[in-house]
């Protein structure tokens, strides 16, 4: 082993994961706010510990000076999405950016590995600025649903109990476990269209609430007191029945006072 400053060392791979922790969830909320459809359920990341990493270049026969590259996951982002066709889609969002350069992909969901594990990884060279300057750091994007990552975090923790041999009835157990996710991702699947049409009323529906109530705090701006407390009382009429046609009706009715409020300021 060498004698190398392993805080310094990890370092770049601490400030790569939070960057782009950043940045995969800034792409979500940019994507609501645009009233558009993401892929992603939430992002996670960590950065590889000492002894992991040593025990990996130990078992890959990697050279302690050649661990920046030899090991690629180090810096590791996990973006957990609810369909598996959103993987996809999510693949090519990433590969379409220009702040990190793909390296390879590696499809572990068409082909599953042996114990059943199935997600989608993705190697990325991000550039990551330092106060020792621009360092470019390889870091491994994995893609899963949510079923994908329940079976992982299990196999994972039974790997690590078991140092790597496990049981064979337990990797039986497993291997059905894994298929049963499997099915269930594919069931999932088979009703997207109406899980995601649920989905959509319920973000259409609060993207209005959110407008109604900010224009309402417009109309108070502009000093027209009496025609927002009206607005205020007629939405708490509303609230309660769920009525969206109505609460769009309502949104555009305010629209319209705010626009005669600002024709009035400019008289």
């Amino acid at each position: 082993m060498d004698g190398r400053d392993w805080k310094k060392f990890l370092l770049p791979y601490e400030q790569t994961v939070e960057e782009l922790k950043v940045k995969f969830k800034t792409l979500r909320s940019e994507l609501k706010s645009r009233e558009e459809y993401s892929p992603i359920e939430f992002v996670t990341g960590r950065v590889k510990r000492v002894s992991s990493i040593l025990e990996k270049a130990k078992r890959l026969n990697v050279p302690m000076e050649q661990i920046e590259t030899g090991i690629e996951d180090i810096a590791g982002i996990r973006i957990m999405c609810q369909f598996v066709e959103d993987i996809g889609q999510l693949a090519e969002l990433i590969r379409a950016r220009q702040d990190m350069t793909l390296v390879y992909e590696k499809d572990y969901i068409t082909n599953k590995k042996p114990s059943g594990y199935r997600s989608y990884h993705m190697i990325v060279e991000y550039p990551v600025q330092t106060s020792l300057g621009m360092k470019r750091v390889l870091a491994e994007i994995q893609l899963r649903t949510l079923a994908m990552n329940f079976w992982a975090t299990i196999e994972h923790s039974l790997n690590y109990k078991y140092r790597e041999s496990l049981p064979e009835e337990v990797v039986s157990r497993l291997s059905k476990a894994a298929e049963a996710a499997y099915k269930l991702d594919q069931e999932m699947s088979s009703i997207r269209d109406e899980i995601m049409e649920s989905q959509q009323l319920f973000e259409d529906n609060s993207n209005i609430v959110n407008r109604v109530l900010n224009n309402i705090q417009v109309l108070y701006f502009y000093h027209r007191v009496r025609e927002a407390a009206q607005f205020q009382l007629r939405f708490n009429e509303l609230w309660d029945t769920n009525d969206t046609w109505l609460l769009k009706e309502l949104s555009d009715q305010i629209e319209e006072a705010i626009s005669r409020a600002k024709k009035s300021s400019l008289s």
